[in-house]
């Protein structure tokens, strides 16, 4: 089933790496510079010379190979080890020593040497390129029968959310690559929560900061900036919709409803808009299965079709109860026995069989009956937690307002109160409102992206020493 490119992982090729034997080093030196190819290991390889200096300078206890430790680097030609254990550089040795590993990898027939690995497609010809400046080559093969490549999500420019994604789990190399729609549900989730243009606009200021580098000891999480800029401008829309600004302070108006004012209105809506994720997640959950399986296995699967079946109907019958609403509940509800019955095969098919099997599928199939109705309804929880930071905003204006009022001294103590109160508002809110989305999106959302997880492509990569010169074997 072909897809746009955005929509899924990175594509891999099997490649073969080709060289002279006595060109082994340099070609592993410039796939190591490159940074794009997963190369195959031998399991449970004994160390070579420079994995063992690197253990005697870590200590017996130390781990004998630099993937857990130092920072490697390599250089051009081959160094004197012992030159390098005795001025005690580790990231020298950790380099070598994970060339010794993979050149251990290669098979060797006669003048030639190979091994095998990974590379995204789009890569090839790059690394075809260095690899023939060796006198080498890069050949691509079939991918093995039963084999599942790596995963590689997209990172789109510099706004990315695989993030979000990786956290949760690697898909596998079928699936689709949920990012952008599930960042941009999650920052929906958290402006709603959040609702509000003062404090929306502090958290996009944050993300600028830190999309700049500020403060220095966040550095790390600078990748995370898309996130709170998200989240930031999602709240400044709800904000503006509740017609909240650092609270109901009056200076914008309702565009949609006021929180406090309509509790009933924005909990349905929250649970609405919860069973349309859960409906959008359950088609990209059939999708997978049919990618990774086939129609067969994802026709009967409950993250399959007969889940996203039995969704549909359950949605379309529960709008058909409500007053006035045009929508035939019956059809709904025949829609929802049919995935039913199409999910209740797949089970009994997939159990033992007999009396046992039949009650297996029973228990499974009541399992998830409830679970799309908890699931749904779990994102009241949007609503709760909107209602709650309302609260706390109008609390926190009703005290400033009153002290106001009050003289000089009351000034102050309400310009006091009013950032203190801002302050503990906007950071437990904000941590609550983050905790929340990124709860629905792993439990409710992904849990029907993903039933397997796949494996995480990790290229090899170590970078040239700058004193590599002076290191070389004399």
């Amino acid at each position: 089933m072909p897809w746009p490119e955005p929509m899924t992982p990175v594509r891999m090729r099997r490649v073969a790496v080709v060289v002279p034997r006595t060109a082994l080093r340099d070609a592993l030196v410039r796939i190591a510079e490159a940074g794009c190819v997963e190369l195959d290991r031998a399991p449970d390889a004994a160390p070579g010379p420079a994995a063992q200096r690197l253990r005697g300078l870590r200590g017996r206890a130390g781990p004998a190979t630099p993937e857990n430790g130092d920072t490697a680097v390599l250089a051009a030609t081959a160094p004197d080890l012992d030159r390098l254990a005795q001025r005690d550089d580790r990231g020298m040795l950790a380099g070598e020593a994970q060339l010794e590993e993979r050149a251990g990898s290669a098979v060797r027939r006669g003048e030639v040497a190979a091994l095998a690995g990974w590379c995204p497609a789009a890569e090839m010809p790059r690394v075809a390129g260095r690899l023939a400046a060796a006198g080498g080559a890069l050949v691509p093969l079939p991918t093995p029968r039963g084999t599942d490549p790596p995963t590689l999500l997209r990172q789109t420019g510099r706004v990315s959310f695989t993030p979000l994604v990786t956290t949760y789990g690697t898909p596998r190399y079928a699936d689709l690559d949920p990012s952008w729609p599930a960042g941009l549900a999650y920052v929906a989730m958290f402006g709603i929560m959040f609702g509000d243009v003062g404090h929306g606009a502090l958290l996009l200021l944050g993300a600028v900061a830190l999309r700049l580098g500020r403060p220095r000891r966040l550095v790390q999480l600078r990748r995370l900036w898309p996130f709170l800029a998200g989240a930031g401008l999602a709240s400044m829309l709800a904000g503006a919709a509740y017609g909240e600004f650092f609270g109901p302070t009056g200076l914008l108006p309702v565009l949609w409803l006021a929180p406090l004012e309509s509790p009933a209105r924005l909990l349905t809506a929250a649970v609405v808009l919860g069973a349309g994720l859960l409906a959008l997640a359950h088609a990209a959950g059939a999708v997978n299965r049919v990618r990774e399986d086939g129609w067969a296995a994802g026709l009967y699967a409950a993250s399959g079709c007969a889940g996203l079946l039995f969704y549909l109907g359950l949605a379309l019958a529960a709008a058909g109860l409500v007053p006035h609403s045009p929508v035939p509940w019956a059809g709904g509800a025949a829609l929802a026995a049919s995935g039913l019955a199409l999910l209740a095969s797949g089970l009994f098919r997939a159990s033992a069989g007999g009396g046992a099997g039949l009650a297996e599928t029973v228990v499974r199939l009541f399992d998830v009956v409830v679970r799309a109705g908890t699931n749904t309804l779990s994102f009241a929880r949007l609503a709760a937690f909107g209602l709650t930071h309302a609260a706390l905003a109008d609390l926190v204006w009703r005290g400033t307002a009153a002290l106001a009022g009050r003289g000089a001294g009351g000034v102050a103590g309400a310009v006091v109160l009013f950032v203190v109160g801002t302050a503990v508002s906007l950071g437990l809110e904000a941590l609550v409102a983050g905790v929340q989305a990124l709860r629905l999106a792993f439990y409710e959302i992904f849990s029907r992206l993903f039933e397997t997880e796949g494996r995480p492509f990790r290229p090899w990569h170590v970078p040239a020493a700058e004193r590599a010169e002076a290191l070389l074997r004399r």
